[in-house]
């Protein structure tokens, strides 16, 4: 076992002008060396991120993605498969000391082609991990609203929404982050251009969009998300980083969702003959160009919901909510080391083998996700010794 490749540099060295009590640490992959600490140039208050690049001998000022941590008294840094970094900060609160910095990712790797520059990404990481979010599309009359009603009625503490994002303005009794979260259409062109939504659609001349941020909020809370979206949303979503469950509800017949769009009485014959011109694309799209892991007809209503439960493993074992991450908060004082993909925090103690009761291990072999939202999948468990820590090793496998 060693330590973990971590190199502090002092605070004036080669031309970086930190604020006092905080270090930076300098991790090198390939042949470039990021430098991690500092104030960002934008915000004295969050870490900031330079690159060394040894072919060309200069540094890479990277156009930073994703939402940056805040400054700490000090932080280690792990590299973790070439790809990204482990930050962990020192004297953090439990929702704070852990933090992954991209470095060639997918997502950055197509961020560099989007925006033409050095590009590294932040993304936060959750111990533990969540339930795969639900997208559920179809077309209009099918049910699927109904549908998503009685699964919100039956298990109201498993499920919930995100609240989608638009640029028109608020409606008589609408509230901003309730009914939409309402922005400025130059904002939500550029987080479209980040790379921060899922799926998103001009409407009328205003966006309408699900960002990322939008459904991981759903999971923090221990909740598993649902998306009512149509299909070109969801094959938006298809196509991003986000692992979903993707289900298609189809009506029995065309002849049956007429009759139930008439039924509803709530639009006029051109507005009726226009759904169903669109929901004969969209039934067609559905059932055949494989975006959707499941298709449920819906001919009867009962039955169809029976159906769903079972797709989502709630016709016999329920899962229980999320447990909150573990309340781990990490002394100034502590070193890092590093066994393949297992990270051993010993917090105070010189030697690790003599170390009694301050291990900290994390198993990164799981990690699913990443900018420009949370690195989930993280194991966490603390030792009472270093023995036990090994013992401990194919527990978090």
């Amino acid at each position: 076992m060693g330590e973990a490749p971590v190199i502090f540099v002092d605070d004036m060295q080669n031309g970086f002008d930190l604020k006092p009590n905080y270090c930076k640490a300098a991790t090198v992959i390939g042949d470039k060396t990021y430098v991690i600490g500092g104030a960002d140039d934008e915000m004295e208050s969050l870490i900031g991120v330079q690159i060394f690049d040894q072919s060309l001998k200069k540094w890479l000022k990277p156009t930073v993605l994703g939402t940056k941590p805040t400054l700490s008294k000090g932080h280690s840094a792990v590299p973790l498969n070439d790809d990204r970094i482990l930050i962990i900060k020192r004297g953090s609160t439990p929702d704070d000391h852990t933090w992954f910095l991209e470095v060639d990712s997918q997502y950055v790797r197509k961020q560099k082609k989007v925006l033409g520059t050095e590009v590294v990404a932040w993304s936060k990481c959750v111990i533990g991990e969540a339930e795969k979010p639900i997208v559920i599309s179809g077309p209009s009359g099918v049910g699927k609203g109904t549908l998503i009603s009685m699964l919100m009625k039956e298990f109201p503490s498993m499920f919930g929404f995100s609240v989608s994002h638009t640029t028109r303005s608020p409606r008589n009794m609408e509230k901003d982050g309730v009914h939409y979260h309402f922005t400025d259409r130059g904002v939500m062109e550029k987080e479209i251009k980040d790379g921060k939504f899922l799926e998103f659609a001009s409407v009328h001349g205003n966006l309408y969009g699900t960002s990322v941020e939008a459904v991981e909020l759903v999971a923090d809370a221990g909740k598993r998300c649902i998306l009512d979206i149509d299909v070109q949303g969801a094959r938006s979503v298809r196509a991003s980083s986000l692992e979903a469950i993707f289900i298609f509800v189809s009506p029995p017949s065309m002849e049956e969702l007429e009759k139930r769009l008439r039924a509803r009485g709530t639009e006029t014959e051109e507005q009726i003959l226009k759904r169903l011109r669109n929901a004969e694309a969209e039934i067609e799209q559905g059932e055949s160009s494989g975006i959707f892991d499941f298709i449920l007809y819906n001919d009867k209503l009962e039955e169809c919901y029976e159906n769903l439960k079972k797709l989502l493993g709630l016709d016999a074992n329920i899962t229980a909510p999320l447990k909150p991450a573990s309340e781990l908060s990490l002394p100034i004082d502590h070193s890092v080391s590093q066994i393949d993909d297992k990270i051993i925090i010993n917090c105070g103690t010189a030697g690790l083998e003599k170390a009694s009761n301050n291990l900290i291990l994390l198993g990164v072999s799981s990690l699913k996700g990443g900018a420009p939202a949370r690195t989930r999948g993280l194991k966490f468990q603390a030792i009472d010794s270093f023995s036990d820590g090994l013992n401990a090793m194919d527990q978090l496998s």
